[in-house]
């Protein structure tokens, strides 16, 4: 249907009366269709994007402590159209807060759960009061707390990014308070509601950023990992429970979370016997899913059983449209290295139906959405936007070593043409501190409102931002 649509803005756009022939040759001025293409999307952000016009370029400024403190909205210029408010920029908000989820709901939330990437002396788990910006702390011990799931059985999960990572989720999250955790031991100690928060081994333990869970509990994770030395990167695993969620009334205790027990699986692409057409290069295309043993750590997992390697896995997020269709698609980002022209790329995994998926029997499959150049070079977290289904890409770059800000980018999904690329991508948020990076950043249910966390921001505490204004419509059908 995108595709049609941009055809269809490709017609409107050419001259009237302008024979095929001249066309092909000016593009009316344009020196190459890919140029003309760009225009093409710039002019109709609207229609496509649901803003009014996007950004041109990066930013190039690095604004003051004192400017930040005075207004935080500062930290980012964003596409006309769009607009920015505080949700909250508190002095005991953690410096680094990562992903984010809101409780109890994406469509009336009271509050946001959020990580926060530090060691174990700060918060690491922290909620934050809509209605006036408030912080209190729910749990510390953990180290580089970075993502945060609300799940369909009414828990929040969150993890670690670091090699022997914990999965660890929380049952009432309102009602637990000042717990500390032991991330060797997995036990939980003082404050309020202790019990309410529980390790997860049966996972396994990496460096976790995305997490793709779905309502029945199967998950699906990567390891933060780059290759090093001739050994691949960080590999994709595929959780699944024993018990899987049925739906229905949350649970009431955490023994009845299908991320109690369960089998996990890794990614190897390549389905050819002879010669088995896997290892270094085969990074797309149709895999198997190999069953790996969750006492190990899955890095020594990945490397005993040749799992497939990317580029330093990130976030992923969930493709609504498809799950609204009982299918399981989702994409996720590998960051690359701007350093050395390693453009960083989005892509998407299939995995056939739901039910297909919790039994094991699809064959996945991976293909790229999204590839970086100089511009848009390290893909970190992603987003699906609601309504429009399109995918927003937040960068992790380098900053002052390349003189730009980092961005974040609203990308098209693939329409129906011939590649499965993405139809097109415009910058609709810059950065105005070099040494920061947009992170966590997820829509509510309407696809109006973007929160996002301005991490390693010049203010040395934590800002949260919404970015609304956006003008969607019903284009992914729920």
């Amino acid at each position: 249907m995108r595709k049609l649509l941009l055809a269809s803005l490709l017609g409107a756009s050419l001259l009237p009366g302008v024979a095929a022939a001249d066309r092909d040759d000016d593009f009316r001025g344009f020196r190459d269709f890919g140029s003309f293409r760009d225009h093409l999307l710039k002019e109709h952000s609207n229609k496509l994007f649901g803003v009014w016009k996007p950004l041109d370029a990066s930013s190039l400024e690095s604004i003051t402590a004192a400017q930040a403190n005075a207004d935080p909205t500062r930290l980012v210029t964003v596409a006309r159209g769009l607009h920015v408010r505080v949700i909250s920029a508190a002095p005991d908000l953690g410096a680094n807060i990562d992903m984010m989820a809101f409780w109890p709901d994406d469509k009336h939330p009271t509050h946001i759960i959020a990580c926060n990437e530090q060691g174990t002396a700060q918060p690491g788990v922290q909620r934050i009061k809509l209605s006036d910006g408030a912080v209190e702390t729910i749990l510390t011990g953990t180290t580089s707390c970075d993502p945060v799931r609300r799940t369909a059985w009414g828990t929040i999960v969150v993890g670690e990014e670091t090699t022997d990572g914990n999965i660890i989720e929380i049952i009432n999250p309102l009602q637990t308070t000042g717990v500390s955790f032991n991330r060797t031991t997995g036990a939980t100690s003082g404050g309020v509601g202790a019990a309410n928060i529980v390790a997860r081994p049966a996972v396994g333990r990496l460096a976790f950023e995305g997490l793709g869970l779905y309502p029945n509990g199967v998950m699906y994770y990567g390891d933060e990992n780059r290759p090093a030395t001739g050994v691949a990167g960080g590999a994709y695993f595929k959780f699944i429970p024993t018990v899987p969620f049925l739906g229905g009334a949350p649970i009431t205790n955490l023994s009845q979370s299908p991320l109690a027990s369960g089998t996990v699986f890794g990614l190897r692409l390549g389905k050819r016997v002879n010669p088995v057409d896997s290892g270094q290069g085969t990074n797309s295309g149709q895999g198997t899913w190999i069953e790996v043993n969750p006492a190990n750590l899955l890095r020594n997992e990945a490397a005993a059983n040749k799992l497939s390697g990317y580029y330093r896995p990130e976030d992923i997020d969930i493709d609504g449209k498809a799950l609204a269709k009982g299918m399981v698609r989702f994409c996720g980002n590998n960051t690359g290295n701007e350093d050395e022209n390693t453009w960083g790329e989005t892509l998407c995994v299939t995995d056939g139906t739901l039910d297909e998926s919790l039994a094991n029997t699809a064959i996945p499959e991976v293909q790229y959405l999204v590839v970086g150049f100089h511009e848009f070079s390290m893909m970190d977290n992603i987003a699906y936007q609601p309504k429009t289904g399109n995918w927003i890409v937040l960068e992790d770059g380098e900053g002052p070593g390349v003189g730009r800000n980092n961005d974040i980018w609203a990308c098209l999904d693939d329409g129906e043409d011939n590649d499965g690329l993405s139809d097109g991508c415009v910058r609709v948020v810059t950065l105005n501190d070099l040494n920061a990076e947009s992170t966590g950043g997820f829509f509510d249910a309407s696809g109006r409102k973007f929160i996002v966390s301005i991490q390693h921001n010049v203010t040395g505490h934590g800002v949260i931002l919404e970015i609304g204004g956006w003008d969607v419509d019903d284009r992914d059908g729920h």
